[in-house]
């Protein structure tokens, strides 16, 4: 994002990283270990700070708690992580499937070319 863009805009945005380890390990109730653990598993990928410090956005911060909710039942890391991306997967192959099934109909609702 750029620097130039207002506060708000980036507060506003889901996608900003606007909180520190630290500060997303108290909100979430875990630790930073717990961050660094779904950053190695590839769930989660922080950006970082011109000082190379973690930075999280409130979309990672759900994802995260999503994961931390699995291995409070009781689900391995690894296993609450691959659950969440093929979670992501399946949502991302059904609202393409919606897609091409919107797609499909319109165009068979279409009339039919008359003769040229």
């Amino acid at each position: 994002m750029e620097a130039d863009t207002p506060l708000s805009d980036r507060l506003d945005d889901d996608d900003y990283p606007a909180y520190t380890m630290g500060r997303a390990a108290e909100m979430l109730g875990t630790t930073p270990g717990f961050l660094r653990a779904i950053g190695e598993a590839r769930l989660i990928t922080p950006l970082r700070s011109e000082g190379g410090h973690r930075r999280y956005s409130r979309y990672q911060l759900r994802i995260a708690a999503r994961a931390r909710e699995l291995v409070d039942r009781g689900t391995p890391i690894e296993a609450a992580c691959r659950i969440i991306i093929l979670e992501d997967q399946l949502e991302e192959a059904q609202r393409i499937n919606a897609e091409y099934r919107r797609a499909a109909k319109t165009a068979s609702e279409r009339p039919a070319p008359g003769p040229s």
